[in-house]
């Protein structure tokens, strides 16, 4: 496989180690949003969140958490942008999640999506009962 952050797992790339489990490794963003930018993936390859197997989701929400709260205490940032992007985005087809540091004003424009509305309570509670349907059961 030629993943490029299964390489960097094994060392065989150099990386930045910001966290370094047993589950998880990581490590400085070479192309930063901004100075401090994490990424965080699992040391298995998957190349989603929706891959991920269930008992490592709160491994990697609580690390990213852990990140988050270290880019406020470290680096002096009011509060961080936490984000995982699904195939659409996603540069590196092995699941990553980011955590950036944010400050008011930073400028920061890429994440701002253009934004629609519902033509009517109606059509919501349509695409909300579609999304109920198609949502797993939670595991026992």
């Amino acid at each position: 496989m030629d993943c490029l952050f299964c390489r960097i797992i094994d060392g065989a790339l150099p990386a930045q180690v910001v966290l370094d489990e047993p589950f998880l490794l990581g490590f400085l963003d070479t192309r930063p949003v901004f100075k401090g930018h994490v990424l965080l993936v699992p040391k298995i390859h998957v190349h989603t969140l929706v891959d991920l197997p269930a008992e490592l989701l709160p491994v990697v929400m609580g690390a990213a958490q852990r990140l988050a709260r270290a880019v406020v205490d470290g680096l002096g940032a009011q509060g961080s942008f936490v984000a995982v992007n699904n195939v659409v985005s996603q540069s590196v087809p092995h699941l990553h999640v980011h955590v950036v540091p944010r400050t008011k004003g930073d400028g920061l424009r890429g994440f701002f999506w253009p934004r629609t509305k519902y033509a009517s309570p109606d059509e919501a509670q349509e695409y909300a009962a579609r999304l109920a349907g198609a949502l797993p059961a939670p595991p026992e």
